[in-house]
């Protein structure tokens, strides 16, 4: 697999990248590359790397414990255990629960990353700043991710259990798995080998990114977290079993790991192979009839995933130190899934051969949600989108060229990506002549104006 993994990392512009599957007890792992590549330090499979919003797993393992102890109810407001948190909108924040920070259906505007400070007071200064965030829609009646609500549950963790959060996940979830390359802060990974992030030209050109880690305050959200592929397997291995750890001791009910599992949210209109539901931390996905539970992580200039068959206790981790890492993995979950489970993931997102005949004129205009600015506009008889990144962690090399979208019915459209890949975009909430309120490509962006 080593020279199979360096033959696709170089095709995708990787300087480095580690897998790791497991089929029952059996573990193999596999790295290639470098950690810098102004270093050319090698990648082996311990090689840490940032594990972005995987994490969110990890934070839903943590809360659904408390769960377990019965010292926090799903349906209850987060409010009912952090006295004095406000969102922006204050009607709203009467409505939303715990599970709608679950599930990523608050409607809260959460692509929050301003820093505040390395203190072990940043998840709580970053909740206390959530009262700026702005409500996108009713909670509950639309699905849009949410960062901002994970370090909300994050601070809930650490009011109940009496120690940050980073100081929880290790005693109350890593300690037990009996992992040991898993960590939170950078001075920790600075006593392992880690990988740092990268950025690939329009000409395919590999730098460095100009900063390793992401504020601490969202850590709970997946900001500052690094592991090993070995380490994701051991902590897939816990939702695989039930929640046993490996000690024989039981870190989760049963129940709380069915219903971490269980769809409590219907994906909106996304084909090919993005998740059909999600649940309570985990992105699920049917690929071919079976059961797939999986997350994904992004951070700056490195990119993760994971992906289980729970019923058939086979699992994939890998880890990237690029930003066109997705590439890489979807190139590797593809092939291991085939050839070890003769699964077949569904096919990428393509422009449809004919697209739809519509008139396009009703789409085109300014779109905005936190951090970011989306312009669509219409020549030459095609939509095409121009993304400017506008928060904190934005660079001059995150204003993305205008990039053409296909339609394949009224409300879904294919979107050609800076790196030649397609994602969907979904459009919702047509009024009388036809404006679409709502753009959606994992976030959903609100219309702001008419085209210029």
């Amino acid at each position: 697999m080593t020279e199979r993994l360096a033959t696709w990392a170089e095709r995708y512009r990787v300087p480095g990248a580690t897998v790791a599957w497991m089929h029952g007890d059996e573990i193999q792992a596999a790295g290639a590359g470098v950690t810098n590549v102004n270093t050319g330090v090698p990648v082996t499979p311990d090689t840490l790397f940032q594990i972005g919003s995987i994490t969110k797993v990890y934070t839903t393992t943590l809360i659904m414990q408390l769960v377990d102890e019965g010292r926090i109810d799903l349906g209850a407001s987060p409010a009912d255990y952090l006295p004095g948190l406000r969102f922006g909108d204050d009607a709203a924040m009467g409505e939303i629960t715990i599970r709608h920070l679950l599930t990523h259906t608050s409607g809260v505007d959460g692509d929050f990353f301003d820093d505040f400070g390395r203190g072990d007071d940043a998840v709580e200064r970053y909740v206390a700043a959530c009262a700026n965030l702005p409500q996108l829609f009713p909670p509950g009646s639309m699905w849009s991710y949410c960062n901002a609500g994970f370090a909300v549950l994050g601070r809930i963790i650490e009011l109940m259990t009496g120690m940050t959060w980073d100081a929880a996940l290790r005693t109350r979830l890593l300690d037990a798995l009996g992992v040991s390359h898993t960590v939170t802060l950078p001075e920790e990974a600075l006593l392992h080998l880690a990988a740092a992030g990268h950025r690939v030209s329009p000409s395919l050109d590999i730098s460095l990114v100009d900063r390793w880690v992401m504020p601490r305050g969202a850590g709970p959200a997946g900001a500052t977290p690094c592991s090993t592929v070995s380490d994701m397997l051991a902590f897939a291995k816990l939702h695989i079993n039930g929640g046993v750890a490996p000690d024989g001791r039981r870190l989760l009910s049963e129940e709380s790991v069915r219903e971490m599992q269980r769809p409590q949210v219907t994906m909106p209109g996304i084909p090919g192979e993005f998740a059909s539901h999600w649940g309570l931390g985990w992105m699920l996905f049917d690929w071919g009839g079976r059961r797939v539970i999986g997350h994904d992580g992004g951070t700056i200039g490195q990119q993760s995933s994971l992906r289980i068959l729970p019923e058939e206790n086979f699992g994939v981790a890998v880890l990237t130190n690029s930003m066109t890492g997705s590439l890489l993995v979807s190139r590797i979950m593809r092939w291991l899934f085939e050839q070890v489970m003769g699964v077949e993931m569904p096919p990428r997102p393509a422009p449809p051969e004919s697209p739809a005949q519509l008139d396009l004129e009703p789409y085109a205009g300014e779109y905005e949600r936190l951090g970011f600015k989306i312009s669509i506009a219409l020549k030459d008889g095609v939509l095409a989108t121009t993304t400017v990144n506008t928060g904190p962690l934005a660079t001059d090399a995150d204003r993305f060229p205008a990039t053409p979208m296909y339609a394949v019915d009224r409300s879904l459209f294919v979107q050609k990506t800076p790196l030649g890949t397609f994602q969907p975009v979904v459009f919702s909430e047509f009024d009388s002549e036809g404006h679409p309120r709502y753009m959606f490509a994992s976030r959903v962006a609100r219309r702001v104006a008419g085209a210029r």
